[in-house]
């Protein structure tokens, strides 16, 4: 659709989605949360490696194509919620829907809302891996997550060569102190 948004490097988005898959380490018996979910396509490559993703988008069109790719490629273990991600960060949709042990962050350029930081500070999922096209916003968000946070790796990926943007993949582990 021309209002959805997906990676515009298809050479490097299978890099980009295996550096997420990598620091996610989701686990077999994991529920993921994708926020900011898009068309699905982070939460359909993860879908093999975990029990179930839920996908949440606020844009209703892109909630649609995200479950018409997942029938398509014969995934059965992904869902999709129209909802802003605040509202997917409180304690009823959390009781509806079961507590993340992963949670994959990819925001717009603009970065995450404060409310959303405070939702994933009460939420308090084991892993979050947070994907920016903007390091300055994430630095921003970064600085609050690591109250409860420490920070296990940062990959940049050059999804943009010849050019200063880049994509930086962000693992926190529940926890504070020096990362392992």
């Amino acid at each position: 659709s021309p209002t959805s948004f997906f990676q515009p490097n298809a050479y490097q988005v299978e890099n980009l989605f295996s550096e997420i898959l990598a620091l996610a380490e989701p686990g077999q018996d994991s529920l993921v949360y994708d926020l900011y979910c898009g068309l699905g396509a982070i939460s359909l490559f993860l879908a093999r490696t975990c029990r179930s993703v839920l996908g949440v988008e606020n844009h209703s069109e892109s909630v649609r194509m995200a479950a018409e790719n997942a029938e398509r490629n014969s995934v059965e273990n992904c869902s999709f919620v129209a909802a802003d991600v605040v509202e997917a960060l409180k304690s009823d949709f959390i009781k509806r829907n079961g507590q993340p042990k992963v949670l994959i962050l990819d925001p717009p350029r603009a970065g995450l809302h404060p409310d959303v930081v405070k939702g994933l500070l009460r939420v308090k999922p084991k892993r979050i891996v947070y994907t920016s096209c903007n390091p300055a916003t994430q630095s921003r968000d970064l600085k609050v997550l690591i109250e409860e946070y420490r920070v296990l790796a940062v990959q940049p990926v050059d999804m943009f060569p010849q050019t200063f943007h880049i994509e930086s993949v962000v693992a926190l582990e529940l926890g504070n102190g020096p990362a392992t």
